[in-house]
């Protein structure tokens, strides 16, 4: 279940990227986030992540993080 939230965090992150247009390494430039661990997030085996980094790529991808941390069954 855990994981499930991670793996549906990341998707939602990995589709919001593109579509703003932004490379992972874009992304990290803008969030000051390691591109390494945005690949990590956005992998299979994604890793826990911190509400304060969830926070930081809601900013950068110009995207409420109430809404990043909404996902549909």
């Amino acid at each position: 279940m855990v994981t499930n939230v991670r793996l549906k965090l990341g998707k939602k992150i990995k589709g919001l990227r593109r579509k703003r247009g932004y490379t992972q390494d874009k992304l990290a430039e803008i969030t000051g986030i390691d591109y390494k661990y945005i690949q990590k997030i956005e992998g299979k085996t994604p890793p826990a992540v911190r509400i304060d980094t969830i926070e930081k790529l809601a900013k950068g991808l110009r995207f409420p993080i109430w809404k990043l941390l909404q996902f549909e069954d």
